[in-house]
């Protein structure tokens, strides 16, 4: 089987595909740092007896939620005399309370209204270890399956663990000499001695240690010698990347790649039309079929479907071949969407045991590829599967999408900051494809604020990166997912969009932005971004602004009052 990891890095975010035999199976999306993975030092701040829980301050938005059963060590342990109690009946009151600082890592990120879930069980994962302080146990790879094998890579262990440390061997460590896993282990003794140096040095809440990257952690967990090759499509990163397979496993370093075409390389992969058939409810099989998936808070739900197939000798065989095909195409959606929790499938009803079995055999062979644990059920007589895989933070859909405001909640749209990515994705494609020096973009006035951003910081490294000087103009009338964008004259465009002078006073509308503080806010004059400086107590009024400074896309101002209020404005037809 071929593999490729494909790697877009744009200003705001990174994109990492995972291609098998040329088909996208899996696509993990960063913007913000993730938290999952990173360990904090906390502040208890309430103990629930009723719930055997414990909310904790970690630094983020909403307090952490920690489980007893994620406080507690080891079920049996001695007491400070050394007499053995039994910690599987003590409750969150017996090992915590309210004040007390603790060290724990992000287990599942923060998803809608929920919290992030935490644990003290702190685990630490190498290329080849993972490195699991205050602990005794020693796992190896289910993956890894010859006996001597696992007997050769335990006695290894055994021989370089530091006390007081478990550890997992990974799958990856199959066949790897012993200096390869001696080297993994230090490294990972020494991240430990940092963190708990840090830790001491550290005020809760705080952060004591920041998970890797998403590019890093992909050549860390996936980038093996079953893949063929990586490409990157940012310099700087693919000379980051180069640095770590160098130390990982430099007789990879040959497969991290360089794209440099002028095509975008999800284009070239055919990446971007797949993202676009991600967030479809409905899901087309090969056979004809279709799949039907809808995501709630509780539960996802996949309904199987014989679609436009009528089959071609009786009604169990088209029924068995829709059931198959689907297994194959839900195994690879569930990977694709990161769809995690609780997963009920409905498949077409069979008559026949056999032929059940047959799909619930399929869908765990399809499964076996998936790095996520997962636990499926059996199948019932009317065709319902029940299963879970891990889940640890936001779904694809929830990480590019938002509650639409004109359904209330009832579907999804494109969030502003996923519009206003796409269209600096369709800045460089004009860009590249247009000789004209300088490009005016209509969007709706939420995405502007996104595309210009804090003072204007985005749209001028967009500019720097596509070597264009862009001008960004707000239309109300305009659908919140979509854009215009018109190349034009450099000289020609200044002339129309920009008729202001520095101390002219104009009149509009002050409002809020996703970036403004008080007494900061923000203000539209026919488009153009006005960052308010004293704007803060006038939100919603009509007021007078002088301008201080003047941009492309955006300019600084200040509400004027008193005598200065009374100047003329600059004429409308000026603007």
């Amino acid at each position: 089987m071929s593999k490729e990891i494909i790697v877009n890095c744009d200003t705001r975010e990174t994109r990492v595909a995972l291609l098998e035999n040329g088909k996208l199976v899996e696509l993990h999306i960063e913007r913000e740092e993730r938290v999952v993975g990173s360990i904090f030092k906390c502040k208890v701040c309430n103990v629930l007896p009723g719930m055997d829980a414990a909310f904790v301050d970690i630094g983020l938005e909403r307090n952490a939620f920690l489980y007893v059963a994620d406080v507690i060590p080891e079920a049996i342990d001695e007491d400070e005399e050394g007499r053995r109690i039994d910690r599987r009946n003590l409750g969150i009151k017996d090992v915590l309370k309210v004040g007390q600082e603790l060290l724990v890592q992000v287990v599942k990120g923060p998803r809608g209204t929920k919290g992030a879930r935490v644990s003290t069980r702190i685990s630490l994962p190498g290329r080849y270890l993972v490195l699991m302080p205050e602990s005794e146990n020693l796992g190896v790879s289910r993956r890894i399956d010859d006996s001597r094998e696992r007997d050769r890579l335990k006695r290894i262990i055994n021989a370089c663990r530091p006390p007081n440390c478990g550890v997992i061997v990974r799958t990856e460590a199959e066949g790897k000499s012993e200096q390869d896993l001696r080297n993994d282990m230090e490294m990972l003794t020494r991240m430990w001695e940092q963190i708990r140096e840090e830790s001491a040095r550290t005020k809760a809440p705080g952060l004591v240690h920041k998970d890797l990257s998403l590019i890093y952690k992909t050549l860390r967990d996936v980038f093996g010698s079953d893949v063929t090759r990586v490409l990157i499509d940012s310099k700087e990163e693919h000379a980051k990347a180069l640095e770590l397979v160098e130390m990982m496993s430099p007789k990879l370093k040959s497969r991290v790649q360089l794209y440099d075409s002028p095509e975008p390389i999800f284009d070239h992969f055919g990446i971007e039309t797949e993202i676009d058939r991600l967030l479809r409810r409905k899901v087309w099989l090969k056979s004809g079929g279709h799949l039907t998936i809808d995501e709630t808070e509780a539960l996802v739900t996949i309904d199987v479907n014989t679609g436009k197939f009528i089959g071609t000798t009786s009604l169990n065989e088209t029924i068995l071949r829709t059931n198959l095909d689907a297994a194959a195409e839900i195994a690879r959606q569930l990977r694709l969407r990161d769809i995690g929790g609780i997963i009920v499938i409905d498949f077409i009803d069979m008559t026949s045991a056999k032929d059940r079995a047959q799909v619930v055999n399929a869908l765990e062979k399809a499964m076996r590829s998936d790095r996520t644990r997962t636990k499926i059920s059996h199948i019932s007589p009317l065709g319902i599967v029940e299963m879970t895989r891990k889940r640890t933070g936001a779904t694809i859909s929830e990480t590019v999408g938002e509650a639409c405001p004109y359904c209330q909640g009832r579907g999804r749209v494109a969030s502003a900051v996923s519009i206003s990515i796409e269209a600096e994705r369709a800045l460089k494609k004009v860009a590249s494809e247009s000789s004209a020096r300088a490009l005016l973009i209509h969007v709706n006035p939420v995405v502007a604020f996104h595309l210009i951003g804090q003072r204007g910081e985005v749209i001028e490294e967009i500019e720097r990166r596509i070597g264009r000087k862009i001008y960004v103009r707000a239309r109300e009338d305009m659908h919140a997912e979509k854009f215009e964008i018109t190349p034009g004259d450099e000289k020609e465009l200044e002339k129309t969009l920009l008729p202001y002078n520095r101390d002219d006073i104009v009149e509009c509308r002050v409002v809020r932005d996703p970036y403004s503080t008080l007494p900061h806010a923000t203000a539209w004059q026919d488009g153009y971004l006005l960052d308010l400086a004293n704007g803060g107590r006038y939100v919603g009024q009509v007021v007078r602004a002088r301008l201080t400074e003047i941009r492309r896309s955006w300019a600084s101002a200040e509400v004027v009052v008193g005598r200065e209020a009374e100047r003329p404005a600059l004429a409308r037809s000026r603007s």
